[in-house]
Formats: C-alpha cells, sequence, structure tokens
C-alpha cells in the first residue's frame, strides 16, 4: 500500500457551483466562437476559418479547383478542430446560391439544391474562392487585423477578416447560442453600400432615412415582401421584427377560358420538394377545395404549376387560400443579435451594424497605411544605399575586390552624396549593396531608382496626410465602397435586387361555394354511420342498398357547396362538406373516418346547416338552449364543443327552430308545451330545464307554430295535427301531461 500523495487530494465544492461555472463557460464558448456572427465581417470562426484556409491554398477566384475533401481537412487540421462534416456542411453552405445572396465559395459539383437534397460527399466536390470573398481577405498581407495562434499554437489565424463590404447584411446569419440566437436576412449590395455612403457623409442620420435607401432585405430565392413600411422601419430600429414573405406568382392563359397559376419564386428556406408536398396534401385533405393539382415543372429555374378545379374562382382568392395553408407565405424573423468587437453580444440596430463595419474599415485602413508606412521607410533606406552605392562606384568596386569583410568596411567608410553631402551606410543597406547583381550597374537603373525614389516619397507624405486627416480616412473609404460598388451593385450580373415589394392585402375568407363546383347530391347516412353521396337530387324513398345488418336512417337533398352539421351523442357538433363525402357507387365510408367522433358517441342528426337558421339543442336529461347555426359550424376534425352533457346524460335533439313555442315529450309519455322565448340563445353550455321528470327523461322535442297546431306522423304515415293544446300548455320546467290519444309510441314528433 502507498503512502497518500497529497498533491493527488481532489477538491471538493458544491455542485450547483461547480455545474454553474462550467456552464457558464460552455456558454460563452458557443456565443463567442460558433454561433453569433462578428459585426464587423459578418462571420462566425467556422466560415473565416474555410476562407483563410482556401486563401492558404491559392485557391483564387481565377486558378484551379481543389477536393473538398482537402479544403475541409486543412481546416480541421490547421484552424478548426471539430468534425469535418459540420466543415463540409458550412463551406457547401458559402457555394449555394439560393441560400447565399453573394457566395464566397465557388463550387464544382453536386452542392444541394432548392429542393433540400444534401450536397455530394466531399470527396466528389470541389471548391475555389469567390471574387467576394478575395474583397473580404483584401489586406490580410498588410496587417490589416490582429492575428492570433491557432487552437494548438503551431499557426497563427486572423481573428477577424478586413471586409471591404458590409458581409454580415449582404448574406445574412442564422445561429443558436445558449440562452440568445441571431437571425439576420440577407441584403442587397448595392443599397447597403447607398446606406454606408449615406452615414459616412451624415454620421447621425436618422433610421428612417436610411431604410428610405435600404427598404428591406433582399433574399437570393426573390419572392414578394408583403411587410408594411412602418413594420419595416420599426424592425431596424430595434433589430427585432419579422418580414412576411411571399411567392412570387402568374396566371398563364390556356385559351378557352382556361387558366392556371405559374410560381416562378418561392420564400427564403423553403425547400421546393417539401412545399410541393404540403400542396398536395392540401389536395388530398381537401383543405383547399379549389385546388385541382399540382406540378413541379422546374428545370433550373422555378416553375410550379397549381391546377384550379373550379375555373370561375378568381385566381387571387384560391392564391390566397394557399397563403394562408402552405409556406407559399412565410413570416422571415430579423434578430439582429451580433458580436460587437468580436466580445460583447448586442441587438443592434440597421444603423449600429453599418457602423461597426465603417468603423472596422477605417481602422483596416488606417493599420494598412502604417503598414505600407513601414514598408516605405524599409524600401527607401535600401534605395537610398543603392544611389550612395551609384554616387561612389569605384570605391564600392574596389572595397569589394580588396576585403576579406566589405560589408563592415561599406558602414566604416563615409560616403559623398550630392551637395556635399556625407553619410554611412546601415547594416541593411551594405546588405542590399553586396546583394546588387552586376548587370544592374547601369546608368539607366539608376535613373529608375531615383524615380522610385521620387515616388514612394510622394506616396509616404500622401499616407502621412492621411493618417493625419479623418476626413481623408472616410473620402478614402467612399472611394473604396464605391469600386465594391461598381463590381457587385445593380448594373453587374445578379446584382439587381431580387426581392420585390408589395402590398400584402389582407386574405379574405374565402366563401366555399367559389371553392367548389355546384352540383346536386343525395346525402345518405345509415345507422352504423356509413355516408356517401349520390349524384344529383335522387327520389327520398328510392331503394338503396346497405351492408349486412345496416340500415338506413338519414337521407336528403343537398348540394356540393353545402356544410353538413353532424351531432354526436357526446354534445359536440362535426362539420362535413358536401364535396368531400364519398362517391354513392359503393356503401361508402364509416363517417368516423372523416371526423373524431369517439366510439361510444353516437349520431344524434344530422342536418344541413344555412346560415341565419336557429336550433333547439336538448339532452336526455331535460335540459336545452337555442343555439344559432354559425355557433355549430367547426372548423377541426375534432368538433366543436356545443351541449354540455354529464354522467349517462347524451345529446337527444337538435332541431332547426321554427314557430312560437316548443313541445317536449319524455320517457313517461307525458308532453309539454311552452313559450320559446322562454329558453335563451347561446353558443355553448347545458342550458335551461326543458321538462321535469321524476324517472327516465327528455326523448324527443321540437318546435311549430301554436296557431297552425301541433303535428306528428301515426304508424301509418299519415299526418296528425292538435289544434287544441290548452291542457298541455305550461311554464318551462313543468312535469307536463299524458300525450293525447294517437301520439307515437316511440314517442318522436316525426
Amino acid at each position: 500500500m502507498t503512502d497518500h500523495d497529497p498533491s493527488a487530494a481532489t477538491h471538493s465544492e458544491p455542485l450547483a457551483k461547480a455545474i454553474g461555472e462550467r456552464y457558464l463557460t460552455y456558454a460563452l464558448s458557443t456565443i463567442m466562437h460558433r454561433a453569433l456572427p462578428d459585426a464587423r465581417d459578418g462571420l462566425k470562426p467556422v466560415h473565416r476559418r474555410i476562407l483563410y484556409a482556401m486563401r492558404e491554398l491559392k485557391l483564387s477566384p481565377s486558378g484551379g479547383f481543389r477536393k473538398s475533401a482537402k479544403i475541409s481537412g486543412d481546416v480541421m487540421g490547421n484552424y478548426h478542430p471539430h468534425g469535418d462534416g459540420a466543415i463540409y456542411d458550412a463551406m457547401a453552405r458559402l457555394a449555394q446560391d439560393f441560400a447565399m445572396r453573394y457566395p464566397l465559395v465557388d463550387g464544382q459539383g453536386n452542392f444541394g439544391n432548392i429542393d433540400g437534397d444534401n450536397p455530394a460527399a466531399s470527396r466528389y466536390t470541389e471548391a475555389r474562392l469567390t471574387a467576394a470573398a478575395e474583397l473580404l481577405m483584401e489586406g490580410l498581407a498588410e496587417n490589416a487585423v490582429d492575428f492570433r495562434p491557432n487552437y494548438d499554437g503551431t499557426l497563427d489565424e486572423p481573428a477577424v477578416l478586413p471586409a471591404a463590404f458590409p458581409n454580415l447584411l449582404a448574406n445574412g446569419s442564422s445561429g443558436i447560442a445558449v440562452g440568445m440566437a441571431t437571425n439576420i436576412p440577407p441584403h442587397n449590395l448595392d443599397e447597403l453600400i447607398a446606406g454606408c455612403l449615406a452615414m459616412i457623409k451624415k454620421p447621425e442620420i436618422e433610421d428612417d432615412a436610411l431604410v428610405d435607401l435600404i427598404p428591406g432585405p433582399d433574399f437570393p430565392t426573390g419572392g414578394m415582401l408583403v411587410e408594411p413600411r412602418d413594420s419595416i422601419a420599426d424592425s431596424y430600429r430595434t433589430g427585432r421584427g419579422s418580414f412576411r414573405l411571399r411567392a412570387r406568382w402568374d396566371v398563364e392563359d390556356l385559351g378557352r377560358g382556361q387558366w392556371q397559376i405559374v410560381v416562378t419564386e418561392i420564400p427564403y428556406q423553403v425547400q421546393k420538394s417539401k412545399l410541393i408536398e404540403r400542396l398536395a396534401e392540401l389536395i388530398q385533405t381537401k383543405k383547399v377545395p379549389a385546388l385541382a393539382d399540382v406540378r413541379d415543372e422546374s428545370t433550373e429555374d422555378v416553375r410550379i404549376i397549381l391546377e384550379p378545379k373550379v375555373r370561375t374562382i378568381d385566381p387571387e382568392m384560391l392564391i390566397g387560400m394557399l397563403y394562408r395553408n402552405s409556406d407559399l407565405e412565410v413570416r422571415f424573423s430579423l434578430n439582429m443579435n451580433v458580436l460587437i468587437d468580436g466580445r460583447v453580444p448586442k441587438v443592434c440596430s440597421l444603423k449600429e451594424v453599418l457602423r461597426a463595419f465603417l468603423d472596422h474599415r477605417r481602422d483596416v485602413l488606417c493599420r494598412r497605411s502604417m503598414h505600407r508606412l513601414d514598408k516605405i521607410a524599409h524600401r527607401l533606406e535600401v534605395l537610398n544605399g543603392y544611389i550612395t552605392a551609384y554616387l561612389n562606384l569605384d570605391r564600392v568596386i574596389e572595397i569589394i575586390r580588396h576585403e576579406d569583410e566589405p560589408k563592415p568596411a561599406l558602414m566604416a567608410e563615409n560616403w559623398a552624396v550630392t551637395d556635399g553631402d556625407r553619410v554611412f551606410l546601415t547594416e541593411v543597406q551594405a546588405e542590399a549593396i553586396l546583394n546588387m547583381r552586376l548587370r544592374s550597374l547601369r546608368r539607366l537603373e539608376e535613373m529608375e531608382l531615383r524615380n522610385e525614389r521620387d515616388a514612394l516619397i510622394a506616396e509616404r507624405e500622401d499616407l502621412t496626410f492621411l493618417l493625419a486627416s479623418e476626413p481623408e480616412q472616410w473620402k478614402r473609404i467612399s472611394v473604396q465602397l464605391k469600386d465594391v460598388q461598381k463590381q457587385f451593385g445593380k448594373a453587374s450580373k445578379g446584382g439587381a435586387r431580387r426581392t420585390g415589394f408589395a402590398e400584402a392585402g389582407d386574405v379574405e375568407e374565402v366563401p366555399i361555394e367559389a371553392m367548389i363546383e355546384r352540383e346536386p347530391i343525395t346525402v345518405i347516412c345509415s345507422k352504423m354511420g356509413w355516408i356517401r353521396a349520390m349524384k344529383g337530387h335522387q327520389a327520398l324513398d328510392a331503394e338503396v342498398k346497405f351492408k349486412d345488418g345496416d340500415t338506413g336512417r338519414f337521407v336528403f337533398h343537398a348540394e356540393t357547396t353545402d356544410r353538413i352539421l353532424l351531432i354526436g351523442s357526446n354534445g359536440r357538433v362535426y362539420t362535413l362538406l358536401g364535396a368531400n363525402l364519398p362517391g354513392g357507387r359503393g356503401m361508402g365510408e364509416p363517417v368516423r373516418l372523416m371526423v373524431d367522433l369517439p366510439n361510444e358517441a353516437d349520431i344524434t342528426d344530422l342536418v344541413l346547416y344555412r346560415a341565419g337558421e336557429k336550433y333547439l339543442m336538448a339532452s336526455t336529461d331535460g335540459d336545452g338552449f337555442v343555439a344559432p347555426a354559425e355557433e355549430l359550424l367547426a372548423q377541426t376534425r375534432t368538433g366543436k364543443q356545443v351541449l354540455n352533457v354529464r354522467g349517462e346524460a347524451k345529446a337527444a335533439v337538435c332541431r332547426k327552430v321554427s314557430g312560437d313555442h316548443v313541445a317536449v315529450v319524455g320517457q313517461n309519455r307525458k308532453l309539454l308545451i311552452f313559450p320559446l322565448d322562454e329558453l335563451p340563445e347561446m353558443g355553448r353550455g347545458k342550458g335551461v330545464r326543458l321538462q321535469k321528470y321524476k324517472d327516465g327523461g327528455l326523448v324527443d322535442a321540437t318546435t311549430f307554430a301554436l296557431a297552425d297546431g301541433l303535428s306528428w306522423k301515426d304508424p301509418a304515415g299519415r299526418t296528425r295535427t292538435e289544434m287544441v293544446l290548452d291542457e298541455w300548455l305550461a311554464k318551462r320546467a313543468a312535469a307536463g301531461r299524458m300525450a293525447p290519444r294517437g301520439f307515437p309510441r316511440d314517442n318522436k314528433f316525426n
């Protein structure tokens, strides 16, 4: 047994503190190094490292391509110690022209498509940088930005790129960190530079003036922005908001009154294959009955064909329904949460993001100018040494020929120069003279050196003036931005704005009649709940076949545009559409496949919906009320709870209201008649007591005009009417009296 080693002792601390500290470290790492982009160059570390590694591989826009596997391998090995799959996915996105407004990688091979297909494996694809990516890295060799050691300290990588244009807004960004997220849409570079130039000219420019120059996002997939200008301005002012984006479409005339809708641009980040699946689902479920078919005729361009079922419907109405029910309209959220100076996460306004970029450009300009001044100083030192050597060429040759150590001798000599001045050579000058080629000892070379020296002195004066004058710096930055604008602006290929603007025009609720061909049908429903719709208005007493052990229960005339209310014994009302009912060739389909009617619930009634009508709703407990027809309509398969029932009670009656009195009969065959106005009108509830029972419950209820008498059908099918009803008239909730002679034995009025 070994002695206890104090150095190996474990450190104890509370679990909450240990987890808190470690999770905070993880959260900061995620925020700083993975999820949030830098406001200066608009890049996350992985994208910055990909571009820098490609630059190190000399993959310029005019050069050759290299295998993506080589690129992602170099990025992983040198700068980004994470999975090569994640690196390749990030690189592939930089090459997708449907994801990036200004792609930073030029891909060769399958880099995915707008359908949502994944890129080919990295061993099959090749890539190189684009001109836009080169602009982001312009000045890296001129000390434009700080460098930091890579993860293992063997190499250096840039902490940020010089960024000659506002890439954060030009290409957008999205990411989810710990406790915060970012989502920035792409914008048009021509408009962004116009905004930058306006800010340089007037630093205190108002947000509204900035929105005049940058009216909204410009998505690579185009589409139509239907967000009001005030809302866009507010989003840019606060850094948070959203934009309504719609597909772009046209109506194609096919002649003879035929037409179809052609969708040519779909919203940003919507996968075309998923969109078409959703549209096909709308056809299958008949959620948009006016849509007959959807076809994808896309090649390189998007072309989705939408065929209407009814040619009389307005195309605006049809597309409006599709906006509601599919991704032909989306909301793109704006959350400009970015890293300021690479350190502080902040939700910025449009103005603040542009200011961060411009301040970075000024810093880059000053650093590049300082670097150039250092280079000029070094070159002038060498040139002065050369010129001194030319003025004393014979003595220089003599020292080189006869001295064993010519360098110290050259430095020790006091050399004569023009105007009688004398100078000593520095070590740099002596070394440069010794490395001079013999063929350079020409008179012409001396003149070229003097010209170069004069040019460098003039450049040094220009740079010194630039560094001393802030207005001159902004003037120089403006010139640089205008050069970028000329290269990538609206006049360049692909530089014009792709996303248009339009008025939203709130989508109105389309009447069902406008979407369906109106045709007569005969609705038949059996006792077991099998429903079908025969074409045309068949005779209601015609013989119809049913499954073994099943018989008919409901049969009535309707139209395909009608909505049919199914009242369940559970008190819920379900809505069926005439056009969606199965055809009448077979036995139909169980109604439970169309609505979510529980197995323990039965069908109480099946009625045609008519706006403005009212219905008497009653339960077997003897409670009820009057409900407007509009309150019975359900929007979903699950129906709408209208009559509240408890325990063993069930919904017993749903009868259209007509007349001025209510007649109620119970299992005890007692009949009660009272005025209709004693019942409340409700949209949902238990209702009030209609009739009082000692045992049993309510069987049937109806409404009628007292002056016309109370009618019912006798067993032979003849209609009988009782005109003298004083015996049964009483207040609501009374017990009633025995029904008149000849009243049906099943206690039903019909």
